[in-house]
């Protein structure tokens, strides 16, 4: 079934400069070589420096334009799951969750992990048909998700109106986290490896030669190296096309709100999705809720100012399925952005040219809970072993230059 936000176009815009750096880089300078360069400090970035480092790559530096997290990686909603309708992208959640579950192990760190489940609510019989597919696959991949009755739903989940749904699909090892500290642990841990981070220092160019990568400018230098890795995020166009590298992502602003401390306090419930409108909501770290809905008539673009406008809607499909939240005051919120593709999954592998220019970015909304799987994945590319899945149908050439072209359908996208 098309998903309402599948059927929002989403062009692909040139790509556009990035933004300049805030204040000065870090004091230590750069050097002037790597065997790798790393750009963007993200979530995604933080976690291949980690694997590069712990796998013993020497001179890996990571290159970010302001600070780590400040982009997509500092605003999401923390969401980890495997419930997805493509198995490779179950196959890289059930890997994260594996990874997130034991963070506090490797690479040490507490990030903040509720494994709550995830709660999708199913509106109709063509909804059910679609997840009960979905979950057919997940089972037969190792995830335990299930359909549901609308009374087991509300057990769970008690602000639902069991008579408002069919049914809904569950799975108890999903959950969320904290992203911010994710990349933290990430960085701290590649650091203690070896790794150099380098912060408010933005790429401005990427030298090369005869098909193969030379170097890597900034404001404050140039680094020779024969390895970049994009994972920029939403801006990864514009880096992609410094190397001459067709990476399709679209930006598109994502806002979330938060009701503050709720009395009395919300019961704990898992991170609930209304599938038809949207519509999703968890607990906070406050006793309060945080209250986001995938707006359809968002346009694409780099704007992150937080608006209200979303909140009708969010308000009518809430009245719809969990009636309580259609009245609860908003204290505030803030906006992020999406790195979109045109099929809604990632764009992960490496360039045929030039040579050793690889990347991990247009994850769609997922780049956080996949973020465990892909450093691992990018570790192995770089090495040259083959990585635990085949991310070939990801790779961004399935495009063919054509962006409107969908060729891994994801049902389960918010």
């Amino acid at each position: 079934m098309a998903h309402p936000a599948a059927s929002v176009p989403v062009p692909v815009p040139e790509p556009v400069p990035l933004p300049e750096p805030a204040g000065l880089p870090d004091p230590a300078g750069l050097p002037d070589h790597a065997d790798v360069v790393i750009i963007g400090g993200g979530v995604i970035g933080a976690s291949i420096a980690f694997h590069l480092a712990e796998a013993g790559v020497r001179h890996v530096l990571l290159l970010e334009r302001d600070r780590p997290a400040s982009g997509s990686s500092g605003k999401p909603i923390g969401g980890v799951r495997a419930q997805f309708s493509d198995p490779l992208n179950i196959r890289l959640g059930l890997r994260s969750l594996d990874a997130w579950r034991s963070f506090a192990r490797r690479p040490g760190a507490d990030i903040g992990l509720a494994s709550v489940g995830y709660l999708f609510l199913l509106g109709d019989d063509t909804e059910l048909a679609t997840f009960t597919r979905g979950v057919e696959t997940q089972n037969a991949l190792g995830l335990p998700s299930r359909i549901i009755t609308p009374r087991e739903a509300a057990d769970l989940c008690p602000y639902l109106d069991p008579g408002s749904i069919v049914a809904a699909a569950y799975s108890p090892t999903d959950g969320y986290a904290l992203p911010k500290a994710a990349v933290t642990g990430y960085l701290g841990a590649a650091r203690r490896l070896g790794a150099t981070v380098r912060t408010r220092c933005p790429v401005t160019a990427i030298d090369t030669a005869d098909g193969t990568l030379q170097a890597v400018r900034t404001p404050y230098g140039t680094v020779r190296t024969p390895t970049v890795i994009c994972c920029a995020g939403a801006w990864s166009g514009a880096v992609g096309a410094m190397a001459g590298v067709d990476l399709p992502v679209t930006p598109l602003r994502r806002q979330i709100a938060f009701t503050g401390p709720l009395d009395p306090a919300p019961p704990r419930i898992p991170f609930t999705l209304d599938f038809a409108s949207t519509l999703y909501f968890h607990n906070d770290t406050a006793d309060g809720l945080l209250l986001g809905l995938s707006d359809p008539d968002q346009q694409p673009g780099f704007g992150r100012r937080f608006t209200r406008e979303w909140l009708r809607p969010f308000r009518t499909a809430a009245a719809r399925r969990a009636p309580e939240l259609a009245r609860l005051p908003v204290t505030g919120g803030w906006a992020g952005l999406y790195e979109m593709t045109p099929d809604h999954n990632a764009l992960i592998g490496e360039a045929a040219r030039p040579g050793r220019f690889l990347y991990a970015t247009g994850f769609s909304g997922h780049g956080f809970l996949q973020a465990p799987a892909v450093g691992e994945i990018i570790r192995d590319l770089y090495l040259g072993r083959a990585p635990f899945l085949d991310i070939t149908p990801l790779t961004a050439t399935r495009f063919d230059g054509r962006a409107d072209r969908a060729t891994r359908p994801e049902a389960h996208v918010i």
